[in-house]
């Protein structure tokens, strides 16, 4: 039961990705998905790129894997790469989420580090929260650079998705 809670919020975090994706970003000029911000992470593009290496970071762990390097933003300036990647990054979070049972909610996935006493419901839940942050960010970054956004509210996607 606890696993399909975890699902369905994943279900909202992949949304508002696609939303925030086709909905805004790709209206952008290649200078305004580029251009210097002096918040958060720099730019459109770095605050994409960032939101995809914390995803991948997390759920390699997870998974028992190596934990990948920290991608370079410049190495992301074409968007179609950008959306590629993202996508092959979703649909591994769907293959482990699909295969998450109960217990394994319940279980510590880092034997050492900082991380050791993490449970695994809490670093599903931290990585949504995390993207949820710097949505918002790149909402008033978008907003800023004169994209009319909406709100990216849980609320709003259980009611399209009870």
């Amino acid at each position: 039961m606890f696993v399909e809670v975890i699902r369905h919020f994943y279900g909202y975090h992949f949304a508002e990705n696609r939303s925030l994706w086709d909905n805004y970003v790709m209206s952008l000029s290649q200078e305004q998905f580029t251009q210097p911000v002096a918040y958060s992470m720099g730019s459109v593009r770095n605050q994409i790129v960032h939101m995809m290496s914390v995803d991948d970071i997390w759920f390699s762990g997870l998974r028992g894997l190596e934990i990948p390097d920290w991608l370079n933003p410049d190495d992301f300036n074409d968007r179609g790469r950008i959306r590629a990647h993202w996508d092959t990054l979703e649909q591994t979070m769907r293959a482990y989420l699909a295969d998450l049972r109960d217990e394994t909610l319940f279980e510590k996935p880092f034997s050492e580090g900082e991380d050791e006493n993490l449970i695994t419901w809490q670093v599903l839940l931290h990585v949504v929260n995390h993207g949820t942050d710097h949505r918002a960010q790149l909402l008033r970054v978008l907003f800023d650079l004169g994209v009319k956004t909406s709100s990216q509210d849980y609320i709003f996607y259980v009611y399209d998705n009870p």
